[in-house]
């Protein structure tokens, strides 16, 4: 088996708002149990909707896509069962934060959490406990995976050979590709700016306890949140969810229902927050924000500094991956070394077309005048939350199109080996642990290579 695929939430979610939609009434039914786990045809038809979408990006569907699914499913619920024996850790803060994560998901996918509702036909909480499960057996497969394969490395011999064995003429062809890095400095408002903000939002929640105007309409009039036009400046929480600002979300669940906090400090600006609704460790609040004006004496100081910083890697003092983990005010930044990743491959290899978000374009118009290790001078941008900011840009590497070869493209083939390696291995150890495992699959998909094979050899362990 090449691929194990964990069936996408997304995928499940849009199935069953197609179905509702084209009011159909599918009677679901179990179709596979491993174990004590059932597989019913419904997680079959979610998976095939993962499929159909993962080809509209280019990935070609398998060629009997019924069998795919059912064994990705199988695989996956064997998978979950060991990492159960194995007693395998998960946080349960992280499902509960991946949960909040799919249910933001599911609000931008049907433009809001009412018509959510009304679209997908579940609550907020249907939603979350329909999730849950998922989300956890998700969790533990992967754990699972992990055991298995992180253990697996390969040599320069296998990533040769790997190379070799595709014909000359087969040889996947690559257009221009770039590895691109930036080191991000956000300079920080004077104190009269911060104050200034802070002042504002005061005056505002006065204005509210004197019910001169409700917190909705002062939200709709003077936050500078983009999402305010959207939203109004509501937001759902969980409080394991870690995609938010810790002092948001911590200030956000120390308030009472009703409750408006005093001015809040993030890393985005000041917020005034109104706790909307309580629900454990669910809350719904409002919030308005102001952002500190950074002025131009701030953007002066930080350009100096990235200015000493540019000079001393261009002295090779230190590298650039060293200057953004000890200067980067991007903390994501710290762990990839400030290099911008292909979205379609995670690899650091990107092409021209992928510079399009509105942060990077600007970027594109630099790249012309940059040579392999080059870096730019200090330049100021804005990022995606409105932020002034200045940054250094890195071009570390640049290819012309090409076929692929083994001194351009080692590490990408290198990659693939190991992936390859991997799932070899994954293979393996299914072979050798489904027969430990009650296998039981209706007669519609017995005839799926791996299935006869997996419940053939389930059974002969059972029977003796």
């Amino acid at each position: 088996m090449n691929k194990i695929v964990i069936s996408s939430f997304g995928a499940m979610l849009l199935f069953q708002v197609a179905v509702a939609q084209q009011q159909k009434i599918v009677a679901d039914k179990i179709v596979a149990k491993v174990g004590e786990k059932i597989i019913l045809q419904s997680d079959i038809e979610s998976a095939l909707v993962d499929m159909q979408q993962q080809a509209l990006e280019g990935q070609p569907l398998p060629p009997n896509a019924n069998c795919a699914a059912i064994e990705q499913i199988i695989a996956q619920k064997i998978l979950v069962l060991q990492a159960e024996r194995d007693s395998l850790p998960i946080s349960e803060s992280d499902v509960e934060g991946r949960i909040e994560s799919q249910i933001r998901w599911a609000e931008q996918r049907y433009n809001g959490r009412e018509n959510m509702t009304k679209v997908t036909g579940y609550t907020i909480y249907q939603l979350r406990e329909r999730f849950r499960d998922a989300i956890r057996e998700n969790m533990l497969a992967k754990a699972m995976r992990d055991k298995i394969v992180n253990s697996v490395k390969v040599t320069p011999t296998e990533v040769r050979n790997n190379f070799e064995k595709i014909p000359k003429d087969s040889l996947p062809f690559y257009e221009s590709e770039l590895e691109v890095g930036q080191l991000i400095i956000l300079p920080k408002a004077s104190r009269e700016m911060d104050k200034y903000a802070y002042d504002k939002l005061m005056d505002i929640r006065a204005r509210v306890e004197k019910k001169e105007g409700e917190f909705g309409t002062f939200a709709n009039l003077y936050s500078e949140d983009p999402a305010v036009r959207e939203n109004s400046g509501i937001y759902p929480l969980n409080r394991y969810d870690k995609n938010w600002d810790p002092e948001f979300l911590s200030a956000s669940f120390r308030l009472r229902e009703g409750e408006m906090s005093n001015p809040v400090k993030s890393q985005f600006g000041y917020h005034l927050i109104k706790m909307l609704k309580r629900a454990g460790d669910n809350v719904t609040v409002q919030h308005i924000l102001i952002k500190p004006n950074v002025m131009n004496t701030e953007i002066s100081h930080a350009i100096q500094k990235l200015d000493t910083v540019r000079a001393n890697i261009i002295a090779g003092k230190l590298t650039f991956g060293e200057a953004v983990a000890k200067y980067s005010d991007n903390p994501m930044d710290k762990f990839s070394g400030g290099m911008l990743t292909n979205p379609m491959t995670n690899s650091t290899f990107i092409t021209i077309d992928q510079l399009n978000d509105p942060t990077t374009k600007d970027i594109v118009m630099l790249l012309d005048s940059l040579k392999p290790g080059g870096v730019t001078k200090p330049i100021e941008f804005t990022d995606e939350q409105g932020r002034k900011g200045v940054r250094l840009v890195y071009l570390k590497t640049r290819t012309e199109p090409h076929r692929e070869n083994l001194a351009d493209d080692y590490s990408r083939i290198q990659q693939r080996t190991l992936q390859e390696k991997q799932a070899q291995a994954l293979s393996k150890w299914l072979v050798d642990k489904v027969p430990t495992f009650y296998v039981h699959v209706e007669d519609e998909y017995k005839q799926c290579e791996n299935v006869s094979k997996w419940s053939a050899a389930s059974n002969t362990v059972a029977s003796n």
